[in-house]
């Protein structure tokens, strides 16, 4: 893994949590997109090269609506970028580490993406993340 590409962060409502960290931050986000596979809505701050990511359900039985309802909002993973994806998974899984997908999957900010189960992970979920190739 070559660093730490974003943190992502679970909020119950997008444009309130963007007020806040707009206010905070003392810029505003640069990018919102809908990822429908995985019922959310995300917006992206970037903060010296390392990107804030906003998470908010779309749908009640999404991954991030259930975090919240157990965790309530905060951090909700961390995300690592790589250079291959799929070496990284082959990688990852040999040292014993379970993932939560056979094959990547895309995400948003234009990302191929995977996740590792946080029982394996010390119980922070993370997430490795590839910039999707064009041909």
């Amino acid at each position: 893994m070559e660093k730490l590409e974003h943190i992502g962060i679970a909020v119950k409502n997008l444009n309130e949590a963007n007020k806040v960290f707009a206010t905070l931050l003392g810029k505003p986000h640069y990018k919102i997109e809908e990822v429908a596979s995985e019922g959310v809505r995300t917006s992206f701050f970037d903060v010296g090269g390392l990107k804030i990511e906003l998470l908010e359900a779309t749908r009640a039985d999404s991954p991030v609506a259930k975090f919240i309802e157990k965790r309530g909002e905060g951090i909700h993973h961390l995300a690592f970028a790589v250079d291959n994806l799929e070496a990284c998974m082959a990688d990852v899984s040999e040292k014993g580490f379970r993932l939560l997908a056979d094959k990547p999957k895309d995400g948003a900010d234009n990302k191929r993406i995977v996740f590792l189960h946080p029982k394996s992970t010390s119980g922070m979920l993370v997430e490795m993340c590839e910039e999707k190739k064009y041909q």
